[in-house]
């Protein structure tokens, strides 16, 4: 029998915004991919600040054309926290898995870290990091 407790409950819309940003990812539409963002949301990755959701839109829809075409991307989340009844960290191990690549080698993975905000009802991500995996 599973036990289903109030935590996993609070988890569980935080857990299926990363779950929709993979899907959108897998699809390759930015919109989808962004409509997750809040407008003044940012994005650091190795070598690069992305400092809005307009920004981030633009340089997921050339990547999405480009390098990442084709490619999903798989987060493992390893834990959510919650600071107050609206703001969420997570941190997953992820991983850009390139075409016909069932599942990649460890010194591909990365780690990062969300944090999302609860507004009108939804959650939404304010801030992603990602660095690659010691």
């Amino acid at each position: 029998m599973t036990v289903t407790t109030s935590q996993d409950t609070a988890e569980q819309p935080v857990r299926a915004v990363i779950d929709a940003v993979s899907a959108a990812w897998v699809d390759n539409d930015v919109a989808a991919f962004v409509a997750h963002y809040a407008d003044d949301a940012t994005a650091v990755l190795p070598g690069v600040a992305l400092l809005s959701k307009a920004v981030i839109r633009t340089a997921m829809a050339a990547a999405f054309a480009d390098q990442l075409k084709g490619t999903r991307r798989v987060h493992r989340v390893q834990g959510v926290r919650f600071l107050d009844d609206v703001t969420a960290i997570v941190i997953s191990r992820s991983v850009t898995v390139d075409v016909g690549e069932n599942e990649p080698g460890d010194g591909r993975w990365s780690i990062a870290t969300w944090v999302l905000s609860g507004r009108s009802g939804r959650w939404l991500i304010e801030a992603y990091h990602d660095c690659p995996a010691a």
